[in-house]
């Protein structure tokens, strides 16, 4: 990784940025920035995205090894980052009560919320071997990113409007 983080996550926020410009599936636009995340960051075995679907997660794209498939609201790290409507920045996923775990390799996780219409719809979850791989630097450039992938839907939305008035 680029010595200075906050230059490297703006570099990639330009990726995610040019990546999703235009495109507004969501399936096709998670599936990029997992790959971009996933091959940028030093030290990251895991990265994708779970789907909010029937009062659960589902495992969307992502990339690493094979993952759960599906998480109860409220269970885990990703499904606490739901029922709290808040970031989750675990330092050791072993201290954290009701870890599933996923990949026995991950020892540390930061997992955020990604709304739509004032609703979670999915998380992005990123996974590491290292413990406290994950700090406040990560936590903004990662809230960055996320704010880029969910302009995509109010641009998807404001197009429909302009299209139905027409």
């Amino acid at each position: 990784m680029v010595e200075n983080k906050q230059q490297h996550y703006a570099q990639l926020a330009q990726q995610v940025e040019a990546i999703v410009a235009g495109e507004h599936d969501l399936i096709a636009n998670m599936a990029n920035v997992s790959a971009i995340l996933y091959w940028a960051l030093d030290k990251v075995n895991w990265a994708g995205f779970y789907l909010v679907k029937d009062e659960q997660l589902v495992l969307g794209p992502f990339h690493g090894q094979p993952a759960c498939i599906r998480i109860p609201i409220g269970k885990g790290v990703c499904g606490t980052a739901v029922s709290e409507n808040a970031i989750q920045l675990i330092e050791d996923v072993h201290q954290f009560s009701g870890h599933i775990a996923c990949d026995a390799a991950s020892n540390s996780e930061i997992v955020l919320p990604i709304v739509r219409n004032k609703q979670i719809i999915a998380v992005l979850d990123i996974d590491s071997p290292e413990i406290a791989r994950f700090d406040l630097e990560d936590k903004k450039g990662l809230s960055h990113i996320v704010e880029i992938l969910q302009a995509t839907f109010s641009q998807e939305g404001e197009e429909k409007a302009k299209e139905s008035m027409q």
